[in-house]
């Protein structure tokens, strides 16, 4: 499989398990690994025939915008999954950062990393 990465996806979100996460809301930033066979996309230079990774950050972006779950895992999966609608994508690897968790030692960030493929 070949891969399309996106890195460095931001969007504002009202996720968390406190109040203040809810209310204030943070930013998430947002990278993805998709697996697809771009031979067909390559042979003929047609975006049809592989992912639009426009279209998927901006999917992505809403994702995180959208509903407010309680922990990231559950956002790394929604995530996971809107990407796997695509046609094409074999794979995808998301990673979730939440850089403003709330953790009273000095820390640099947070992260999930999940793998998830078409079964």
């Amino acid at each position: 499989m070949d891969r399309v990465a996106l890195r460095g996806l931001k969007a504002r979100g009202h996720h968390g398990v406190f109040p203040r996460e809810r209310e204030e809301g943070q930013t998430f930033i947002v990278d993805l690994v998709l697996s697809l066979d771009t031979r067909p996309a390559a042979a003929d230079d047609d975006l049809a025939k592989t992912v639009h990774y426009g279209v998927v950050a901006e999917e992505v972006v809403a994702v995180v915008e959208g509903e407010p779950v309680d922990l990231i895992e559950t956002l790394a999966e929604r995530i996971a999954r809107t990407c796997l609608r695509h046609d094409g994508v074999q794979e995808v690897e998301v990673v979730v950062h939440k850089p403003d968790a709330p953790i009273t030692v000095p820390f640099d960030d947070v992260t999930i990393t999940i793998t998830r493929s078409r079964v």
